[in-house]
């Protein structure tokens, strides 16, 4: 494979002429550079002007390689050929340079590029760039691989040292200016123009050397009377200056430089559209480690992604409804003692369940995707602020009052495509997590959430039992002690909401869901179903594998209705439009589907596995089913018929109030059914038993009743 190398633009704050004498005098030797041994003149030309001079020379090289591998290629030392092209006219200097030695299974090829600032006259840019190709080498490729690249980095960053050496020698010789070149036609100036050139000449170097003028004019920040730093002035689109690189995008390697460069001309060259700032291009590269291939692929997706939904307007587009602002409990929060913004998450606090119900999915995705929008807006700020790179957040999740109401199974589903999203989208802008006042119920939620986080970001996850984060090694670590929340025993009032329960009056149907805007998944978790009297609403489920766990969360949101589980050996046969046993009903009230033909007789050709549940109006209820058998498993939402009195044949007055609800004898009910294994569902179930000590006071407010049978599970949970 072709390894390529790009570096940044670097700024030397001198003129060409200048660095081109202290360029120099790296020949025929370069005492900094112990591996150059030597060179010779192969080759050399100069025009009859003098604006274009050419050398060529044979370079001496002794690669710092193992021993043996010398042995075995049968040298001691590489040759390369480098070409200068020296255009004083232009003021350019064009290096290029390829190995002699082992060409034909090695190819390395270099250029380089001296030239005049584009903004700045007085200033030098200059640019590397090489390829590397290792063909054959008796088997010793990926050594010889690793040595070059060791090799050339080094002297990479060895570079501007050794002309910055060469400068302080030609200063101390009293060498400060480099007259430009002029065609011999013109007249030389007189003594005393001379003489003003040298005095311009020292006037130019006392200016030079004035460091708040020279940061002043590299646009590096300086002191102004509000105290706070000046932005840098941007670099050139198709560029990045080494000095920008630093200031904003922190230190990086000379690789790591030359991925972002490369994957950023890549970029502009290919992708239609806006362009994602280096900030961003670079969290996919490190997330990727530095793979240009891998990196490319995730950041194209992602691009295509923000394009689609309009991610790049969410903030001034997008407005969170007021029930997030009232019961999302999270909120920014100054920042953490590195200068990284901190976001405060009361996790335990909140509501999940009545958050899905009130918004659906879409609104919570939009509602995550806009904090993480807003914090990268905060990092651009607070890099400006603190004048060093900041490109991620701390995260504070407080989990006090988390109980087995935030493992409902949809919620943790929703969760878990949230965290797809993210993880997809906003690679490495996490810089840190803490997880404090973790309950015992934690384990089985982290079981669950883990496996879909990066390990790079599982890395950054801090977690604290109790009230372990208040000693040595906790909160006081990573956050001004000014700062921590008033919740958290600290003295700084924090403005998140507390969270809490969402009125079951703000719940929404899965049509007015369905009916909102613009799509960020194409499927959603509930399905609607309407359930009559005469015609209940049943879903089929094939289990292959004995010991499978069917589990079920479902709202009655209108009428009351019977659950009934039943299995079959044999698969129900399709509806026919003309029969009059099995048939689908589509209704405004959502889908009925009918499996169970009338033909079929309970205990021959299918069996209850489940005791029949009466669920009434307004109840929410989770269960699971372990099955005995594999084959056919129907769940069943029947009409429940309100019983006569026993007492007397007139009926009773709640009787009758309850059959003016049922209008039409028509319940409906919104349904989410999951088959996952059962050893997963079982080690889950184990840590929850052993964790109802963790129930919180927000546990308390709610209420539940449940029956138990020697295969399965059935929880109803009433809110308040």
């Amino acid at each position: 494979m072709v390894q390529k190398y790009q570096s940044p633009v670097r700024v030397y704050k001198h003129p060409f002429e200048l660095i081109m004498a202290a360029y120099e005098r790296r020949f025929p030797t370069c005492p900094l550079i112990p591996m150059f041994v030597d060179s010779d003149t192969v080759n050399e030309f100069r025009s009859e002007d003098g604006a274009i001079h050419v050398i060529e020379r044979r370079c001496k090289l002794d690669i710092d390689a193992p021993r043996l591998l010398k042995k075995i290629a049968g040298v001691d030392y590489v040759y390369f050929v480098q070409k200068n092209s020296l255009n004083s006219r232009e003021r350019t200097l064009h290096i290029e340079a390829h190995n002699e030695t082992f060409s034909n299974r090695v190819i390395i090829n270099e250029h380089c590029c001296y030239s005049v600032h584009p903004e700045n006259e007085d200033w030098t840019c200059f640019e590397q760039s090489a390829s590397l190709d290792i063909k054959s080498f008796f088997g010793f490729e990926s050594t010889v691989e690793k040595i070059a690249m060791k090799q050339y980095t080094s002297n990479i960053k060895k570079g501007k040292e050794i002309i910055e050496y060469y400068l302080r020698q030609l200063e101390e010789e009293g060498i400060t200016f480099v007259p430009r070149w002029t065609p011999p036609s013109r007249a030389p100036p007189s003594d005393a123009a001379a003489s003003s050139c040298k005095k311009q000449a020292a006037s130019s170097a006392a200016v030079d050397t004035d460091p708040a003028l020279k940061d002043g004019l590299s646009g590096e920040p300086v002191s102004n009377p509000s105290g706070a730093p000046e932005p840098v002035v941007g670099t050139p689109d198709d560029k990045l200056d080494a000095d920008y690189i630093k200031r904003y995008l922190g230190d990086l390697t000379p690789l790591q430089e030359s991925c972002l460069i490369r994957l950023r001309q890549w970029l502009q060259e290919t992708h239609k559209g806006k362009i994602p700032k280096d900030e961003h291009i670079l969290r996919f590269l490190r997330a990727r480690d530095f793979n240009i291939d891998k990196a490319r692929e995730i950041l194209c997706q992602s691009l295509t992604w923000r394009k689609q939904h309009q991610v790049d307007y969410l903030l001034d587009s997008w407005h969170a409804p007021q029930v997030l602002q009232d019961y999302y409990a999270g909120g920014w929060h100054h920042h953490d003692k590195d200068g990284r913004p901190l976001y405060v998450l009361r996790l335990g606090q909140m509501d999940t369940k009545g958050l899905v119900r009130a918004l659906g999915e879409e609104a919570l995705l939009r509602y995550v995707l806009s904090i993480n929008e807003e914090g990268l807006r905060r990092c651009e700020e607070n890099t400006k602020v603190f004048g060093r790179p900041i490109s991620s957040w701390t995260c504070l999740v407080d989990l006090e009052g988390l109980n087995m109401r935030h493992l409902w199974r949809p919620g943790v589903k929703a969760l878990l495509r949230i965290i797809e999203v993210v993880e997809a989208n906003y690679p490495e802008t996490l810089g840190r997590l803490l997880i404090l006042r973790a309950p015992r119920v934690f384990p089985v939620l982290w079981t669950l959430v883990s496996p879909f986080i990066d390990d790079n970001t599982r890395r950054k996850f801090l977690i604290y039992a109790g009230n372990d984060y208040q000693g040595p090694g906790g909160l006081l670590d990573y956050i001004d002690s000014e700062i921590i929340p008033d919740f958290l025993s600290g003295e700084c009032m924090c403005e998140v909401p507390e969270g809490g329960l969402v009125p079951k009056s703000l719940y929404r149907t899965a049509e007015e869901l369905e009916s909102g805007d613009l799509k960020l998944w194409t499927e959603t978790i509930y399905q609607s179903a309407g359930v009559f009297k005469g015609a209940p609403h049943e879903i089929l489920i094939q289990i292959v594998d004995a010991s499978s766990v069917i589990t079920w969360d479902f709202d009655v949101c209108k009428g009351d209705i019977v659950f009934n589980i039943y299995h079959s050996k044999r698969a129900p046969q399709p509806p026919k439009k003309d029969a009059l046993a099995a048939h689908i009903v589509t209704s405004p009230g959502g889908n009925n589907a009918q499996l169970i033909d009338r033909a079929w007789q309970l205990g021959r050709d299918y069996s209850m596995v489940e005791s029949s549940l009466i669920c009434k109006e307004g109840e929410s209820v989770q269960g699971s089913h372990v099955t005995r058998w594999p084959g056919f498993y129907i769940l069943q939402w029947k009409f429940h018929s309100m019983p006569a009195c026993a007492a007397t044949s007139l009926p009773r007055v709640d009787d009758v109030l309850a059959s003016l609800q049922v209008s039409s004898h028509k319940c409906k009910v919104l349904y989410y059914t999951e088959v996952i294994a059962s050893e997963d569902f079982r080690g889950s179930m184990t840590s929850l038993e052993s964790s109802h000590s963790g129930f919180s006071q927000l546990s308390a407010a709610t209420t539940s009743s449940s029956q138990s049978h020697s295969s399965s599970m059935i929880s109803r949970w009433r809110f308040c």
